[in-house]
């Protein structure tokens, strides 16, 4: 995992949430973190599916799970999942206060009947 071009450790991340929902006031179930330039987008499980949105973007292929006790790593390009990979600068996730699904008061009540 470590020789994978696109990785910077020394970018931090974006912030504690989903950059796009946190502009249109979206929700997400969990968060990703792209592993060469921080940006923070919503896992595919979640309505919107911004991290995927920000790979076929940017072309960055590598993503971190940016929830809390989780370190694996999953290469959009080649379909690759790692069960770890270098350190990322930190925070190494979201604040662990920080519900899931998130943020708090934007996540409909019957938010588990949505993702179905």
């Amino acid at each position: 995992m470590n020789d994978v071009e696109g990785i910077d450790p020394g970018v931090p991340p974006s912030g504690p949430g989903c950059v796009e929902c946190e502009e249109t006031g979206g929700w997400w179930f969990h968060l990703r973190r792209c592993a060469r330039c921080g940006h923070i987008g919503c896992c595919d499980d979640s309505p919107s599916r911004h991290a995927t949105a920000h790979f076929r973007a940017t072309g960055h292929p590598v993503i971190r799970s940016y929830e809390p006790g989780e370190g694996w790593f999953w290469n959009y390009a080649t379909e690759e999942l790692y069960t770890s990979g270098p350190d990322l600068a930190p925070p190494a996730s979201h604040p662990a206060g920080q519900p899931v699904p998130g943020p708090a008061g934007r996540v409909p009540a019957d938010w588990a009947r949505i993702l179905r």
